[in-house]
């Protein structure tokens, strides 16, 4: 544990905390992509297959809680709450989502760790957070309408990567040995991913106006 991990673990909560006070206060998820958020549902899913049988740490634990019941609440929400689930746009977050998911499977079988189905599971989980935020960008795209706490969302989601990043970097400085080729990458292209939310947003924050992404 570092800075760096830290701040990415808070940030990273932080955009939960953000999306369920949306979803919970406001009883909305106007500009919210189910697509998205089943897809974090399953990448959480897939990475925590070991929560009952490798402990690391109580810290880990929680995490690793929160992160799994979050999500899965979220894609609860969305499709069951009687009030919540009228404020979805359907018929916008239209992304096709197995175009995402099988070439994901199909790369965590060829290029893993380890040939065991943890370990294809856990890659598989990193090569889909790495695009997971793909529908939700389209969606933000096409409606054009991005509420305060939509835009604080997605900037936290990519701020989290961002830490991620510097985290690797410092291991990489101060602990021998320490190579993560695929969870490098896969990192580096869901920032990626993020990099023009990134710029509109600081834009408009800088000029207090109101965020938009062009069409």
């Amino acid at each position: 544990m570092n800075v760096f991990r830290l701040a990415g673990d808070m940030t990273h909560l932080a955009s939960i905390l953000v999306l369920l006070l949306k979803i919970h206060t406001i009883k909305s998820c106007a500009g919210i992509s189910l697509k998205t958020q089943e897809l974090y549902a399953l990448v959480f899913v897939t990475r925590y297959l070991d929560i009952f049988d490798r402990f690391a740490s109580v810290y880990n634990l929680i995490m690793k809680l929160i992160f799994l019941g979050s999500s899965l609440s979220i894609v609860w929400y969305m499709r069951r709450h009687k009030v919540v689930r009228r404020s979805y746009d359907k018929d916008q977050d239209t992304f096709r989502y197995q175009f995402i998911v099988l070439p994901c499977l199909l790369l965590a079988l060829v290029v893993n760790h380890k040939f065991t189905f943890k370990e294809v599971m856990w890659t598989f989980s990193l090569y889909v957070e790495a695009v997971a935020i793909l529908p939700q960008l389209v969606l933000l795209q096409r409606t054009r309408n991005i509420d305060n706490l939509t835009g604080q969302y997605v900037f936290l989601l990519g701020a989290y990567r961002a830490l991620y990043i510097l985290n690797w970097i410092y291991r990489y400085l101060t602990e021998p040995y320490f190579v993560r080729w695929i969870t490098w990458t896969a990192g580096l292209v869901q920032t990626l991913l993020y990099a023009d939310f990134f710029y509109y947003y600081i834009m408009s924050w800088k000029n207090n106006v109101k965020l938009e992404l062009p069409a």
